[in-house]
């Protein structure tokens, strides 16, 4: 419904505000002219209220017309509305709006003040060189923090709202002249598609960016820090924010990002080569570990070496259970003390841990439950998880698909359920680019900042996998 000149009618046109006691509506006399005022009085700075509008506006003086009421106001944030419909979504954002009789328009003005966070390192980021800055629940600190870092006016911030009920403000991050056209396309379609009542956080939106496809593995990448954000964005990525959430996303994902710590950037490229190997050889031994030793003992014990063979039958000696009812035992209770250090308070999460891990497992093994090389290569495949924690839930998920099938079949069942690990991971994409570059397909040219990490002098181009515009990142005759 537009907005009239009649203040009356467009006082009923916004009467559903007046069913929340929050929401304030303040009659104003403005000159010989009579006014209203709506804000929500918890999300708005009172001092700025007062000194940015009803102290202009109370010092008019006669006959009040759209042109007086426009100039009055010195506010930074002011704009016109024209529409009941706008005025309501205004206000519920925490902006104040001021309706004067013989105005076919409101004036809105930006006064917003929501509380929020400290900016602080993230718990799942941390680093032992380089920015310690993590983005918090507040959209606009988010987009100043990176605006921060990249102060071109090649980077390019679109806003949008998401969820019918929410309203969720929605930032979508580029460098203009360096991200592929089709894929911000594609991205901003998808976004539109979103229809649900509200997005709380940016996981509801990075389910809808996904691609239809069933997978265990995601296909959106994510962080909680802006110099990480600001460094994919320059490789030609689209990035999302979301007001309320402090982690932003990132399209298309490459599966091999998981594998790159922030610290391996701010450290020598041969100590984080040697780090993103050792993630490597953690994540396969975390994966086929367990699986492993339990084909070897129930089908093929002439895979494991005598000596060990002798100090294992001695260990299992009086075990009551199989070797996979064993290992499956131990890898539940490992899971539930996972959980439970998880969801308690730190200070009794701590405790569970020693309990549990100490307490529970020495416990355990002198009982005559489980088996000391059991309890140590599940305690070894837990360990290893975490060396690259975003893929921690997946890698679960595997580890005990490896374990049953190895526990049923044995070690050609193995080989078989890798097989089809690698065939589907080769298969999957993230908007067009292929999961696993590159490596499948090779990319040689990105082959300098994958494992093995290079100089920057051998990062002079951006990512070849991905469809940036701008190939060009970094001057050949720059040195190291």
């Amino acid at each position: 419904m537009k907005i009239t000149q009649n203040l009356q009618k467009n006082k009923q046109a916004l009467s559903q505000l007046q069913n929340s006691d929050d929401i304030v509506f303040l009659d104003l006399n403005i000159g010989k002219s009579t006014a209203l005022l709506i804000f929500a009085k918890e999300i708005v700075d009172k001092d700025a209220l007062g000194q940015l509008v009803l102290r202009p506006a109370l010092g008019l003086e006669g006959q009040v017309d759209k042109d007086t009421l426009w100039d009055c106001f010195l506010n930074p944030e002011k704009q016109k509305v024209f529409e009941s419909e706008q005025v309501i979504d205004q206000v519920l954002s925490g902006f104040a709006l001021l309706l004067c009789d013989g105005v076919d328009f409101a004036v809105s003005f930006g006064v917003q003040k929501y509380e929020k966070r400290a900016i602080a390192e993230p718990p799942t980021s941390t680093v032992i060189k380089g920015p310690r800055e993590g983005f918090v629940e507040s959209l606009p600190v988010n987009v100043s923090l990176i605006r921060r870092r990249l102060k071109s006016p090649q980077l390019v911030f679109e806003n949008d709202v998401c969820g019918r009920l929410s309203k969720t403000a929605v930032s979508i991050c580029y460098i203009d002249n360096v991200v592929d056209k089709e894929l911000l396309k594609e991205v901003k379609k998808k976004l539109k598609a979103v229809d649900i009542d509200a997005v709380l956080d940016s996981s509801y939106l990075a389910k809808y960016l996904s691609d239809c496809k069933p997978s265990i593995f995601k296909r959106v990448g994510n962080t909680e820090k802006p110099d990480i954000l600001v460094s994919k964005i320059l490789e030609g990525r689209v990035a999302i924010l979301v007001d309320g959430s402090p982690i932003a996303l990132t399209v298309p994902y490459l599966l091999l990002e998981d594998f790159q710590s922030p610290s391996d950037y701010y450290n020598s490229p041969y100590s984080a080569t040697i780090a993103r190997f050792i993630r490597l050889f953690s994540v396969i031994l975390a994966l086929l570990l367990p699986a492993v030793f339990v084909s070897a003992e129930l089908f093929h014990l002439q895979l494991i070496p005598l000596s060990f063979l002798l100090t294992i039958v001695n260990s299992i000696k009086g075990i009551p259970l199989s070797p996979s009812y064993e290992m499956f035992f131990t890898f539940l209770i490992f899971e539930i003390l996972n959980e439970a250090s998880v969801r308690m308070p730190k200070y009794v999460g701590m405790v569970v841990s020693i309990v549990g891990g100490l307490v529970l497992g020495e416990t355990a093994v002198n009982a005559g439950i489980i088996s000391p090389p059991t309890l140590m290569i599940i305690a070894l495949s837990g360990i290893c998880l975490y060396t690259v924690p975003e893929l921690e839930q997946p890698l679960s998920f595997l580890r005990l698909f490896f374990l049953i099938i190895a526990g049923s079949i044995g070690i050609y069942g193995l080989i078989i359920a890798v097989s089809s690990l690698m065939v589907h991971l080769t298969c999957s994409e993230s908007f067009s680019v292929p999961l696993t570059a590159p490596f499948a397909p090779l990319v040689k040219k990105d082959l300098k900042d994958s494992f093995y990490k290079g100089f920057l002098a051998e990062n002079n181009s951006r990512p070849q996998s991905l469809n940036n515009k701008n190939k060009r990142r970094l001057d050949k005759n720059v040195e190291e």
